[in-house]
């Protein structure tokens, strides 16, 4: 079995695979925003049962809850539906997802270390600029 930290990742790699591929074989005819409710009703459904398969009260998994989850909902909602728009437009599966996360992850890298105080070695450092050259050299076409 897998340790939290690894399987979270392992989960999230997985889950983003399939991500793309259902993404880029959803019928070119269907309407965009019709797919992606379909997928969110899907999404909602999963996870009210998984919280009932696990034991856990509903009223208690919505008590905490703050302005975040209402933002990430309108987050993922542009998210999808930038790449089911960028896969109809052409983009290439094999790229789009990769150009995609790096400039996200550049773009998180001075959040993280202003707003989370994240630290970043000298490795570090050189592997932000293999990104940067990395985005540049996948944005040719």
């Amino acid at each position: 079995m897998l340790n939290p930290y690894t399987f979270s990742v392992v989960l999230a790699i997985g889950a983003n695979v399939s991500y793309h591929l259902c993404m880029k074989y959803t019928h070119p005819e269907a309407h965009p925003l019709g797919a992606l409710a379909v997928s969110y009703l899907v999404a909602a459904a999963s996870c009210l049962a998984y919280l009932v398969f696990f034991g856990e009260s509903l009223r208690a998994s919505f008590t905490h809850l703050n302005w975040a989850p209402i933002a990430l909902g309108f987050s993922i909602c542009f998210l999808e539906l930038g790449f089911l728009l960028a896969y109809r437009s052409g983009w290439n599966i094999s790229l789009a997802a990769l150009y995609v996360n790096v400039a996200v992850g550049l773009i998180l890298l001075p959040i993280g270390i202003w707003v989370f105080r994240d630290k970043l070695s000298a490795a570090n450092l050189l592997g932000v600029g293999f990104a940067l050259v990395g985005l540049l050299l996948l944005g040719k076409r």
